[in-house]
């Protein structure tokens, strides 16, 4: 992949018609909601907090495995409960857009492709941050693992979203942020497109191979 950077020159002779977006890290900088409803949930539950650094590394799984591997198996349901009732007005308050999601959004929407969301992030609060941020009028369809029963990187959620869209994986691309996106759409068989702007360092997504690596979302401006 050389630098880790690859154009697309055949980008239209693939007729894509749909596009999927992981969430968190990818187009929404969630990660001081994140923080503060993690760090909420330890101390109402006697755990000690943890850094922005720690916590940011186990994003992407869902927040159930978020939690788990920082406290003990019995206290788990009691501490996410206390973590999604915080949650649900920390991520109103707290989340924001990555630079260019928005642009980008409108773009490939006014060209007329299908828009979908692929997030391990529950349902519930993934809706919850598409609305507040004022994104829900750009995806015609939101998938996510708790509802789906698998998480990223098993290729169920992208799977699901190719039947619903009646899409081929050769007409679809998936845009995300971490290595288990890039896993993902391999799984799934469909090109995945990732920006190093979450969880994952360049060398942890470069070790995945995705089809392409960009340096943010601007950066899929050069492929439209």
């Amino acid at each position: 992949m050389g630098q880790g950077y690859k154009t697309l020159p055949h980008f239209f002779k693939m007729k894509i018609r749909l596009i999927i977006f992981d969430l968190d890290g990818t187009l929404v900088d969630a990660y001081a909601a994140i923080n503060k409803s993690f760090n909420y949930a330890m101390r109402k539950s006697g755990y000690p907090v943890q850094s922005a650094a720690v916590i940011r590394k186990s994003v992407g799984w869902g927040d159930r495995k978020l939690l788990a591997p920082f406290v003990r198996g019995k206290d788990l349901k009691e501490v996410l409960r206390i973590y999604r009732k915080h949650h649900a007005s920390s991520l109103i308050r707290h989340s924001k857009l990555l630079p260019g999601a928005r642009s980008v959004l409108a773009r490939l929407k006014d060209k007329g492709y299908k828009l979908a969301v692929a997030s391990n992030r529950p349902l519930k609060f993934s809706r919850l941050a598409i609305r507040s941020l004022k994104l829900d009028r750009y995806f015609s369809y939101i998938a996510c693992a708790d509802k789906i029963g698998y998480a990223k990187p098993k290729p169920q959620i992208l799977l699901r979203i190719l039947k619903r869209f009646g899409v081929k994986p050769a007409e679809a691309l998936y845009i995300g942020d971490m290595y288990i996106d890039a896993q993902a759409g391999k799984n799934a068989g469909i090109k995945t497109i990732v920006v190093p702007t979450g969880s994952s360092s360049k060398k942890e997504i470069r070790k995945a191979k995705p089809y392409a690596l960009v340096r943010n979302l601007k950066g899929l401006y050069a492929y439209l």
